[in-house]
């Protein structure tokens, strides 16, 4: 199993970034793909990025291609997601996620793991 704990969510204006961090404790960290998900109020979650093991290979959602960077630290078994240039649409909660296969894989299938979710909120 795998735990995955958020943070860093909340509430700014529209330009302004947040990061977001996901730290996780259980099986060996490192050799999962890692990724953000988010739902917004009516819809149906989606996928914001996946990124690979080793970072590598990253998969992001065309909405936030160019403001959000993922990126991951083994070594402290965390998982970031630096917002820029937040929009009022990316109002949502996210949750972190893992999978067991490829960040590919999560991506077009989903996860295997989810945190609790962080909300965030971007005003206009």
């Amino acid at each position: 199993q795998v735990q995955l704990v958020e943070s860093g969510g909340g509430l700014v204006q529209a330009g302004e970034s947040l990061r977001l961090s996901c730290t996780a404790s259980g099986r060996t960290f490192r050799i999962y793909p890692m990724g953000w998900f988010r739902q917004a109020p009516g819809k149906q979650r989606e996928l914001v990025v996946a990124i690979s093991s080793l970072g590598a290979k990253t998969y992001y959602a065309d909405s936030v291609k160019g403001r959000f960077i993922v990126s991951r630290d083994n070594a402290k078994n965390t998982v970031y997601l630096q917002m820029n240039s937040l929009k009022p649409e990316d109002t949502a909660v996210y949750y972190c996620a893992a999978g067991l296969t490829t960040a590919q894989a999560m991506a077009d299938k989903g996860p295997d793991y989810w945190g609790q979710g962080t909300q965030v909120t971007v005003s206009s």
